[in-house]
């Protein structure tokens, strides 16, 4: 049976585990036989999915798959949230998974809610695309600073651009992120959108909106910088998740989602338990810094921008 469900798991389709069975001497698998099967990887997925969060995650990434589903005779894309935190000590844990057929600022709320529940607390800084309705979410319910995925991003502003002076412009924008601390890294970005909004003036409003959330991540500890800026440390992840979801192609339903895409997830979960901390836990001791104000707003003593916690 364990043989049967970590086949189903790692990759093969329904059809080759009946193979596959039958291979091992056996008639095949039966309607019963499905069911235990099913029940048993359910059981396993939910205790993973909503078991307590103990201590502070300072750090959280959201990322979004998006998947085939049938409901009510129709084919529809529902999103699957996947929620990835780490802890004071430095380690990071998958913490969550959020299946839901908008992004609006409640299908957030309640995902963001249900972590906060478990005891996901201490929240300092949330990295994610920009999808609709997070932004505020994250601000109501966790009382954090968000960090806009500064690779999404880039994309984003080099298609205001003709491909023939991306390079350029990319080499331009890079210089930002290039610099030392949080006060030189805006200067060089206002420069940047100055230079940029005689000729490409959509380019320069982009870079005045989102500024402070592409840049974020510079107020936290210089050690950290690397795993903060992106959802990019969840590629691997990602690609695993869509690996297995593409061998399904149409979910019949939300609970065969979480009872795959969760068994995944459980699986990465145990490996990452193995490895070395991801990151380093010496410099977690800066994010408990004093708040002190600069130009009207708070952060910490090292000039980081986090918004205090929310009671």
């Amino acid at each position: 049976m364990a043989v049967i469900q970590e086949a189903w798991i790692g990759g093969v389709s329904t059809r080759r585990v009946d193979d596959l069975v039958q291979a091992m001497g056996l008639a095949g698998i039966g309607k019963s036989t499905v069911s235990k099967l099913c029940k048993d990887i359910d059981d396993r997925v939910g205790a993973f999915l909503e078991r307590p969060l103990e201590g502070d995650w300072p750090y959280l990434w959201l990322d979004a798959t998006y998947l085939k589903q049938r409901e009510g005779g129709r084919i529809v894309t529902v999103a699957a949230i996947i929620a990835v935190a780490a802890t004071s000590e430095g380690k990071r844990e998958i913490v969550g998974l959020h299946i839901g057929p908008s992004e609006a600022e409640t299908f957030w709320a309640a995902f963001l809610k249900s972590l906060a529940k478990r005891g996901l607390h201490g929240v300092k800084l949330v990295i994610s695309d920009a999808h609709e309705g997070l932004k505020a979410a994250i601000r109501r319910v966790m009382g954090a600073t968000w960090q806009r995925c500064r690779v999404h991003w880039m994309r984003n502003a080099l298609a205001y651009v003709p491909k023939g002076q991306q390079s350029m412009v990319a080499a331009a924008l890079r210089q930002a992120f290039l610099q030392p601390d949080q006060q030189a890294a805006h200067q060089t970005w206002r420069h940047a959108a100055d230079q940029f909004r005689p000729r490409w003036p959509k380019l320069a409003k982009l870079l005045d909106g989102s500024e402070h959330d592409v840049l974020a991540y510079m107020g936290f500890p210089v050690q950290h910088r690397a795993k903060l800026h992106s959802v990019n440390p969840l590629e691997r992840l990602n690609k695993e998740v869509k690996r297995r979801a593409d061998v399904v192609g149409i979910f019949p339903s939300e609970q065969s989602i979480v009872r795959l895409i969760g068994a995944v997830l459980l699986e990465a979960n145990d490996e990452w338990q193995l490895q070395h901390r991801y990151l380093q836990v010496e410099a977690m001791a800066e994010l408990a810094a004093p708040l002190i104000e600069i130009e009207g707003e708070a952060t910490p003593d090292h000039a980081t921008t986090v918004t205090p916690q929310a009671a």
